[in-house]
């Protein structure tokens, strides 16, 4: 059930946040609620999104009101009378296997929806991996739902409430019929995506696990939009134009083409130093974060990776280091390169399994929009 009021207070809450509705969109809520019925939340949100949102910018924020208004669960606004359809793939951890029969809402929560089959493949380490359990789980990444984090450009767009006067907006407006009444405009930062920066190592040691990282680059790619990609063995890499090619079995196929010391030895302090000199400057704007993915076993000079991995942690905004090896029972980072390297990151994860690349979404998602030392 619908009431006009509620949907009033909607849209009152989205201009608050934001977003430029106009008067006449409460009427337009209505009858989209009439028209596409109330049994099923997701047409609801999408009706709704269409009616109010009209930049890729706004969604977030559209995202956070609607469900204020409609996931509480003393919500006025509408009654659905049965629950969307369950996603393959949420942003959350599931709980673990085994743990059936809990009830609905529960169900709901789980990190992986689906199959028995695709559950146990979730925990899987990629190295055990059959052809056809391969296949299976490059699907299953590939649609993986994820929402990356926004951050604040320092670009500034015109808005009614900004926080800055607009003098271009301002004294333009001086010269029109109403020049003698000044109005003062304003500008607020816009919110953009935060980039990433994707380093791999593929050497024999990663040789099992990195056809699989890539294949998560690929997707990652298509939910970012901007992100550079490198790979590493004894020498760096760049294979972000190969993994714009929509079919991800083509970009990993051409990646495989172009690098040359695939399954190589490693030299991780030599690679980190090459993008530092070379393309730090050229695709590290926007703040991005930094993905290394290796297993930190390392045939250079531990002070290089040390003194490298300093500088690049200056450089972005975020050092993420992937380890498949990280989540394995009684791990611990003893190697000389990870011992040289992780003084400089910020978060150190397993990356072997389809939980474990969950939990780096889960890690995407909440990245803050200022750094915290």
């Amino acid at each position: 059930m619908t009431r006009p009021e509620a949907l009033v207070s909607f849209v009152r809450a989205l201009r608050d946040a934001g977003i430029p509705v106009g008067p006449t969109v409460a009427g337009e809520l209505m009858a989209a609620a009439e028209l596409v019925g109330l049994a099923d939340a997701h047409d609801v949100y999408h009706a709704f999104r269409a009616l109010t949102v009209t930049s890729v910018e706004q969604v977030p924020t559209f995202n956070e009101v609607f469900v204020r208004f409609f996931g509480a669960d003393d919500s006025h606004l509408v009654t659905v009378t049965s629950p969307a359809p369950p996603r393959t793939w949420s942003i959350h951890r599931g709980r673990e296997e085994g743990a059936e029969g809990e009830g609905d809402e529960e169900a709901e929560d789980d990190a992986f929806v689906g199959a028995s089959a695709r559950e146990r493949l979730a925990t899987r380490d990629f190295a055990t991996l059959t052809p056809e359990e391969v296949a299976e789980v490059r699907a299953l990444i590939a649609r993986m739902v994820w929402h990356p984090a926004f951050t604040w450009s320092r670009r500034r767009r015109p808005s009614r409430t900004g926080d800055r006067p607009d003098l271009r907006r301002t004294l333009r407006g001086s010269v029109g019929p109403e020049g003698d009444l000044l109005r003062v405009a304003t500008s607020e930062r816009r919110i953009r995506r935060r980039p990433l920066i994707f380093i791999a190592d593929v050497s024999g040691s990663m040789e099992r696990y990195a056809e699989m990282l890539l294949y998560f680059a690929h997707a990652a790619r298509g939910r970012l939009g901007r992100l550079e990609a490198f790979v590493f063995s004894t020498r760096l890499t760049r294979i972000t134009r190969p993994l714009q090619r929509r079919d991800p079995s083509a970009a990993i196929a051409e990646v495989a083409e172009t690098v040359t010391d695939w399954s190589g030895g490693t030299q991780i302090g030599e690679a980190i130093r090459t993008f530092n000199v070379e393309w730090s400057r050229r695709v590290g704007r926007g703040s991005p974060i930094a993905l290394i993915v290796s297993d930190g076993w390392d045939r250079g000079e531990p002070a290089l990776l040390a003194a490298e991995m300093a500088r690049l942690r200056r450089s972005v905004h975020r050092v993420v280091w992937l380890n498949p090896l990280a989540g394995r029972p009684g791990y611990a980072p003893e190697t000389r390169g990870m011992r040289a390297a992780l003084p400089y990151v910020d978060d150190f994860l397993p990356a072997a399994n389809l939980t474990d690349l969950a939990t780096l979404i889960e890690l995407l998602e909440s990245v803050p929009a200022r750094r915290i030392a």
